[in-house]
């Protein structure tokens, strides 16, 4: 049964995926801006939930440093210590992730694309 509703599931998304690529006009720069716009909106809720987990993972291991003050023996102290490295990294992964873009593929998508890439096709 699980089986039928996950491939159930699948089909439809399929679908709608289709859909919204054929809605676009069928023309190949429709689809890639469509693709590119879809990406873009993806990253930014990548970045937004990794801050909200950062935040999460900050309250739960200050929580968890408040209940090793009260009782030592039943939560060690590298719990909390964890969480909170755990918090910084998902806090700073969105400008990690924003400076090494910047670093491999340039301040900006078209100066990627036009600083020589071509170069050798040119006949040049």
């Amino acid at each position: 049964m699980k089986t039928r509703t996950k491939m159930l599931v699948g089909v439809v998304l399929l679908s709608l995926s289709t859909l919204s690529i054929a809605g676009t006009g069928g023309d190949l720069t429709a689809i890639a801006t469509t693709i590119t716009t879809q990406a873009n909106a993806v990253a930014k809720l990548l970045s937004v939930l990794s801050y909200v987990a950062g935040v999460g993972f900050a309250m739960a291991g200050i929580l968890q440093l408040k209940a090793h003050k009260e009782n030592p023996q039943q939560v060690p102290l590298s719990k909390p210590v964890v969480m909170i490295v755990v918090a910084a990294c998902l806090l700073f992964l969105p400008t990690i992730l924003t400076t090494a873009g910047a670093s491999i593929f340039g301040s900006s998508a078209t100066s990627a694309a036009t600083a020589g890439g071509g170069a050798g096709l040119s006949g040049q």
